[in-house]
């Protein structure tokens, strides 16, 4: 249950790191608003997870998870450029978080 959590979580900082984006610093009040929730549920729901999951590992998926998803956002939806290096080091942060995972769960 605590990987599910700390996933959402994730996830949220990857609303909350787009919703910087439109907040325009923070001067639009609804996407201010939206990222200020996202960044206080984000936080909140990895200090869950943090009750039995270890700190070096969970913050690590965490921000992981965030990397990801902020940065296909940015190609699928502002069409940053892709290049062959930026899909290596993804596949690399990926790689990274499922061994994290897997070497918790080995303990």
């Amino acid at each position: 249950m605590n990987w599910l959590i700390l996933i959402v979580a994730g996830l949220l900082e990857v609303v909350w790191a787009i919703g910087l984006k439109y907040s325009h610093g923070f001067s639009k009040p609804l996407p201010s608003l939206m990222t200020l929730t996202a960044v206080a549920a984000s936080f909140y729901l990895l200090s869950l997870a943090l009750r039995s999951l270890p700190l070096s590992i969970a913050y690590a998926v965490w921000v992981g998870i965030g990397v990801i998803g902020t940065v296909l956002f940015g190609f699928v939806v502002f069409k940053e450029p892709i290049s062959l290096l930026k899909v290596i080091s993804l596949m690399l942060i990926i790689t990274g978080i499922i061994g994290l995972k897997v070497a918790t769960t080995a303990h």
